[in-house]
């Protein structure tokens, strides 16, 4: 092939094994003295127009160099404009260097790219063939190596490829094997044809044929042992392939969990580190308010001893229950967006605030008296409890309490997964992701409501005070309280079954008693009403809930209503946002954080509380909460400041200063408001159940057959048998979901009819047994109010009205579980 001049102005084609000179003032000398073609063939690069970057005699080969892509040939002026002027790439591992002449070489890829190059010599063309041969060597060794396996990761499209490759391969397989046995049936039928013939003239067109037919199976041999060749080098290859990227995302899944691992230490130094500079931050306001102990009969209600205070408190808003639509009925929620906690959907610039200046207080206990003389006690004393108006009965006043249990069965320690179970739940409503009870708790949400009156005593207290103020400061502490058993419990209730209840009679003990009832499942819903010694309170309690990656977030939804007997005072409040922390790494923690107001709808009074949210970088109070009581008028009587774990104390106001625009407020002496009890001994290995909660799924005779205490997988689990808990659970909801189908069944089956003779028959749902749904008075929502009749059919032991939804002894017993 003759050489074809080309311009001054030339452009390289070099690889990426740099020569020790620059390939430009070679590409100059070269271009002055003799020419260099390049040819190009179909499916290839367009030609270049100025020529070729090839080494001259005096240039040594480049086979010293390190490449930077260590295994591709590429055409481009220089390296560094490889990325937009490159005509094309071969890779080397799979190239093919062969020579045509004394000066010309190709490079080939076996399929649609050659490059057809020609140098000015035969030693020159020797050199480039070396060095590239070398580099061939390189980059088939570097393929093969494990050390760089992230080098060599296929795509997806040449994964499928690669696939498609194997199938067409084991195609031509199966194509030789079916040619095969035709072939050697045909020369099995000419041999015996061969056998049966007499004269030697048919005898040489029968060996003719056979040996037809023996050429023709020889080649299908043939083509069968090259298929196989064929295919069995190209498994070989995958195989070996396959297995370095199976340990190649070994490898990168070890790396990952030592990256995990130590980002869960790092993550745990920082929040020890942030708890010293908190406590070293607060230790001397703690040495003064140091809370002194307190017998059994005295409670928490003492003084408290500590110098004068300053904090800030928000101030409520105009408008009652800030947060949108966390309060709507079932018949709504399907309109309701989703909601956000107030501590995220309202800016700072909105927030007004004012300046509490705290009085000392005095050492020795006090009670407090309204305007006409009337003390309300901050002990809890039975003997006050006489005159009270109440729908408890007075029979049950003074019983005397029974015994019940102080611990259940330790937590065993079983491993689990978390990230193989909630990776694939990010973004889903929390309760529509079935989970294995080890994420539970052995209670279900129904009880785990009911835990929120282990302190009543603060309702009690309420119901006795006459001024208004100090009730709604009471009633705001009783809000608080419910809070208090959430610090450490990261396991979840488990979620009560269609029709599922729970009842729970303390009226010997805390004078109280209620009921819970799972009244719709999608959404998940629930009812209570609880009636106490001069209160009676009723909610619907419904929740949003995301898995975000890093945290879990549940918004409660529903108002809890508040009716005091003797007054009439109703106070409505919804709840604020819980926060479960750290989901995947690290120690897992509960964060209470929004805002909340409670309205006295009887007097116009409204308290406003402000959960803080948890930060490692603020110098507050951790899990701190204030809040500030006003009247009618807007005028504020009480406030309030402490944390929704430990305690809440309380002052009336007996100042105003707005002299200097933002407001203080001056108070008279704080006093506790609430106080949290300690946890029974071994807590921690109890669930962090508070005393309360340990007696809540305590067996107990003559309750519903609905009621939570009958639920198998539950009481499995609190015995420890978790394997089979999580069976029965399975069994539990496809018997739920088989009841749904039924009830979906019976409506289409309803509105067929409809439409036919029986037209105009309504088709009456699911509905709940112990509520009905009403119009509220305060929202005008629809919502499940207490029919009244529970304990009246306990008394008859009438259970007949109640659905199936647990499983028989029977049904346990076939599957070996007692």
């Amino acid at each position: 092939m003759e050489p074809k001049r080309m311009s001054s102005k030339m452009e390289s084609f070099s690889s990426c094994l740099k020569p020790k000179k620059k390939w430009s003032q070679i590409v100059r000398n070269a271009a002055e003295r003799r020419g260099i073609s390049l040819r190009k063939t179909p499916h290839h690069l367009d030609s270049p127009s100025n020529g070729h970057n090839l080494p001259r005699k005096d240039v040594d080969p480049p086979c010293e160099k390190e490449p930077s892509n260590k295994s591709f040939l590429n055409g481009s002026k220089t390296q560094a404009e490889m990325a937009h002027t490159c005509r094309g790439t071969i890779n080397l591992a799979n190239a093919f260097i062969h020579t045509e002449d004394s000066c010309t070489f190709v490079i080939t890829n076996g399929g649609t790219q050659s490059f057809h190059l020609r140098a000015s010599s035969e030693v020159e063309r020797q050199k480039w063939v070396t060095a590239l041969e070398l580099a061939k060597a390189k980059a088939i060794q570097i393929l093969e190596s494990d050390s760089d396996d992230d080098e060599n990761q296929p795509d997806k499209t040449e994964l499928v490829n690669t696939v498609n490759a194997l199938n067409a391969r084991f195609g031509d397989l199966s194509t030789c094997y079916d040619l095969i046995v035709k072939q050697g049936a045909a020369f099995q039928r000419a041999l015996n044809e061969h056998e049966q013939i007499d004269s030697a003239a048919d005898s040489t067109s029968k060996i003719k044929a056979i040996n037809e037919r023996a050429t023709l199976f020889r080649i299908a041999s043939n083509a069968m042992l090259n298929a196989c060749s064929q295919y069995l080098k190209l498994a070989q290859n995958l195989g070996k392939r396959w297995q370095k990227l199976l340990q190649n995302e070994h490898e990168q899944r070890l790396k990952l969990e030592e990256m995990v691992e130590q980002l869960a230490k790092q993550q745990a130094s920082l929040e020890k580190q942030a708890r010293k500079s908190l406590h070293a931050v607060n230790s001397p306001i703690m040495e003064n308010d140091t809370v002194p102990q307190s017998s059994d009969e005295d409670e928490f209600f003492e003084a408290v001893e500590h110098q004068v205070e300053e904090f800030s408190v928000a101030l409520p808003y105009d408008k009652t229950h800030r947060r949108t639509g966390s309060g709507v009925s079932i018949d709504s929620l399907d309109q309701v967006l989703e909601p956000q906690s107030s501590s995220e959907s309202d800016g700072e610039d909105n927030t007004k605030e004012a300046r509490v200046v705290c009085a000392k207080s005095e050492s020795s206990p006090k009670r407090t008296t309204s305007k006409d003389g009337a003390k309300c006690s901050h002990r809890r004393n039975a003997s006050q409890d006489k005159n009270r108006q109440s729908s408890i009965s007075e029979s049950s006043i003074g019983q005397r309490p029974r015994v019940r249990r102080k611990a259940i069965l330790e937590r065993p320690n079983y491993s689990l997964n978390l990230w193989s179970i909630m990776k694939n739940c990010i973004g889903k409503e929390l309760s529509k992701i079935p989970m294995p009870v080890n994420f539970n708790e052995p209670l279900s949400m129904l009880q785990r409501l009911t835990e929120d009156f282990e302190y009543s005593e603060c309702l009690d207290q309420a119901a006795r005070c006459e001024l208004s103020a100090e009730q709604m400061a009471y009633v705001a502490a009783f809000t608080i309280s419910s809070y208090s058993t959430t610090t450490n419990r990261t396991s979840k209730p488990f979620n009560p079954l269609l029709g599922e209840t729970y009842e729970c009679d303390r009226t010997d003990d805390y004078g109280w008693r209620a009921l819970a009832e799972q009244v719709s499942h999608h959404p998940p819903m629930c009812a209570q009403y609880t009636e106490g010694r001069g209160w009676r309170l009723w909610q619907e309690f419904t929740m949003m809930s995301k898995f975000r990656g890093k945290y879990l977030q549940i918004i409660p939804m529903g108002i809890s209503h508040l009716e005091f007997t003797k007054t009439g005072d109703h106070y409505t409040w919804r709840k604020v946002t819980t926060t479960v922390h750290n989901i995947i790494v690290g120690r897992l923690w509960v964060d209470n954080h929004g805002e909340m107001d409670i309205t006295n709808h009887t007097t116009g009074d409204k308290c406003h509380l402000k959960y803080s949210a948890y930060s490692y970088f603020s110098r507050e109070t951790p899990r701190k909460v204030t809040g500030v009581v006003t009247n009618s008028s807007g005028k504020a009587q009480w406030v309030l400041t402490g944390t929704w774990d430990d305690k809440m104390e309380g002052a009336q106001v007996i100042n105003v200063d707005e002299s200097k625009g933002k407001p203080v407020f001056e108070t008279g002496p704080h006093r506790y408001v609430w106080k949290r009890r300690p946890p029974p001994n071994g807590s921690e290995r109890m669930y962090y159940f508070t005393q309360l909660a340990l007696e809540l799924n305590e067996p107990e005779e003559n309750v519903a057959s609905t009621d939570s205490r009958n639920r198998p997988d539950q009481r499995l689990m609190e015995d420890g048998r978790w394997e089979e808990a999580n069976k029965v659970k399975v069994m539990l909801e496809d018997k739920q979901r088989m009841a749904r189908r039924r009830r979906e069944a019976e409506a289409e089956a309803s509105l067929s009819q409809d439409e036919g003779e029986n037209s105009g028959r309504e088709y009456v749902g699911y509905e709940p047994i112990w509520f009905k749904k009403e119009t509220d008075k305060i929202t005008g929502n629809l919502i499940h109010m207490y029919k009244g009749n529970y304990w009246e059919y306990k008394d008859k032991q009438d259970w007949s009205m109640c659905p199936d939804i647990y499983l028989s002894s029977e049904e346990l017993a076939a599957f070996k579980i007692s």
